[in-house]
């Protein structure tokens, strides 16, 4: 009876030494993304990070505020779709506490023919569709001024909106919209200002449809983000390093053509 009392006890000692060792479970990291690229790109980190333990959940949203409201509520632990001045300008307005871990790529902005086939076919009065958030239209604003259709007050101002431009020989009218409704409206404005994720979500290729695009010394890099305080978790120095990895270069640089710059 003894004997067999013993044997239970150890093949209980045993198992439950077995599941210590091979039963522990792996963490999840739910990230936040754009559909095109960001989505495109952390769906390439699945396997690199399932190696290291970690389960990367990737959801989409097609819009600009919800993926860090979400991060800041806790309900996603990072996202990947905005730049820096963008991520700025939404803590000072809405009070949020989300920071930068990682630069990753960079999506030039372009400017893409709508009713004018080009920028000299602009009419007087001809209508321009932008970004309606801040930095975004700042953004555009600074690409038409470098084509030389505007002329702001300040060039050096990055939240500029039309209210800023000192000279309009043009009379150029501008129509403000969220960023991701801008290419459904292409055809009812002369031409249109358009991130470059949307571009590519709309079946434009940035490099060879748009009439200008943005320099590839552009500031606006695109960064992984996370709450404060959450910088140094595990997970999320795995996933940068997996998102700054030769790997993911080599597949943003051979899937975008141009149209998506790694910033690492």
């Amino acid at each position: 009876m003894k004997k067999k009392i013993f044997a239970l006890t150890l093949a209980l000692v045993l198992a439950l030494s077995l599941a210590a060792c091979g039963g522990k479970k792996s963490a999840t990291l739910k990230v936040a993304a754009s559909p095109t690229p960001h989505a495109e790109i952390l769906k390439q980190c699945v396997d690199i990070l399932k190696e290291q333990g970690i389960e990367l959940v990737v959801n989409e949203y097609s819009d600009y505020v919800v993926p860090n409201t979400a991060v800041e509520d806790g309900d996603e632990d990072a996202n990947y779709f905005q730049h820096v001045p963008y991520l700025d300008d939404f803590n000072a307005e809405r009070g949020t506490h989300l920071v930068s871990v990682a630069g990753v790529h960079i999506e030039p902005m372009g400017l893409y023919a709508g009713k004018s086939a080009s920028l000299d076919a602009i009419p007087d009065g001809g209508t321009v569709a932008v970004p309606n958030d801040a930095t975004n239209e700042g953004r555009a604003l600074l690409l038409l001024e470098a084509q030389g259709l505007i002329k702001l007050k300040d060039s050096s101002n990055l939240a500029a909106t039309p209210k800023d431009i000192a000279e309009n020989p043009k009379n150029l009218q501008f129509v403000e919209l969220e960023a991701a409704n801008v290419p459904a409206n292409l055809d009812e404005v002369d031409i249109a200002a358009i991130n470059s994720n949307y571009a590519l979500g709309a079946g434009l290729n940035p490099v060879e449809d748009a009439l200008a695009i943005e320099a590839a010394d552009s500031p606006y890099v695109n960064v992984l983000v996370v709450k404060e305080g959450n910088e140094n978790s595990e997970a999320v120095q795995a996933l940068v390093k997996a998102l700054q990895s030769d790997a993911i270069k080599e597949y943003i640089n051979n899937t975008y053509d141009g149209a998506v710059v790694p910033a690492f």
